[in-house]
């Protein structure tokens, strides 16, 4: 006699019930794949200043020279995202590029730019910024970025600069980030300058003189002593009495008239 084993019906409601799920999302994401973009939206995110190195007019640019049209219109299915992150990340002034389509078909572009701290001004007709990560930016056709400008006889840019032993654009970095992390001086140096003998020269945003620091070695100890004599002995005399203030030789603070 042919036993007919035992069907758990409620086991079977279950398999039921979960492929009739997966086959409505298969279906879900196959109609959203055939439909169309709804418009796109670009966000800049500003920097710390609320500058815009980059606009939302140039990424939409961008997309639509890498891409070949608006975007809007255009199938769902055939939106390369993650291209699109690339190609906006390829982009000089562009730290971080985030794409994503919202329910209603719209593609959001989000972009965070790159923070330049430094602008050279070389000797060879170098013009270009370097952000806080050391990464070169060209000249932005929006606004000019208030860093502190170095200007002078520096090394060429190249990728692995801050690797070299001996290099000017390393130093300048280097007393750049150190300048950035103390208060008093990121808001009082606006400019370096290196002269042909590899010595720096910062210059203040406050008085007439320049502050001549010679060599790169011991930066912190001689912008240690610059900050006493600006605070402990400039009131006494006034911010336009001396021409130069030179801190090359170890403990001290020489003055010119």
């Amino acid at each position: 006699m042919l036993r007919i084993p035992n069907i758990r019906y409620d086991r079977l409601t279950w398999v039921v019930f979960i492929l009739v799920i997966v086959l409505a999302l298969l279906a879900a994401i196959s109609r959203k794949k055939n439909s169309f973009a709804g418009g796109v939206e670009v966000e800049v995110v500003p920097l710390a200043s609320g500058d815009k190195l980059i606009s939302e007019r140039d990424v939409k640019q961008a997309l639509l020279i890498s891409f070949g049209n608006t975007l809007e219109g255009t199938e769902l299915g055939q939106l390369e995202v993650e291209r699109m992150e690339r190609v906006l990340e390829d982009d000089p002034f562009v730290f971080d590029a985030e794409a994503y389509i919202d329910q209603r078909n719209v593609l959001h572009v989000k972009i965070r730019q790159r923070e330049p701290v430094l602008r050279i001004l070389d000797n060879n007709g170098g013009n270009y910024y370097l952000d806080k990560d050391g990464v070169k930016m060209p000249p932005s056709k929006n606004f000019a970025a208030h860093v502190l400008v170095a200007t002078g006889n520096i090394s060429p840019y190249t990728p692995e600069f801050q690797k070299k032993k001996k290099n000017t654009l390393k130093d300048l970095f280097t007393l750049t980030q150190t300048l950035q992390s103390d208060v008093f001086f990121a808001s009082f140096i606006q400019q370096i300058h290196v002269n042909n003998a590899g010595e720096y020269t910062l210059v203040p945003l406050v008085g007439d003189q320049n502050i001549v620091l010679g060599s790169a070695r011991k930066i912190e100890d001689k912008l240690n002593r610059l900050k006493i004599f600006y605070k402990e002995g400039m009131p006494y005399v006034g911010w336009r009495e001396y021409e130069s203030i030179s801190l090359k030789f170890n403990g001290q603070v020489v003055c010119r008239k």
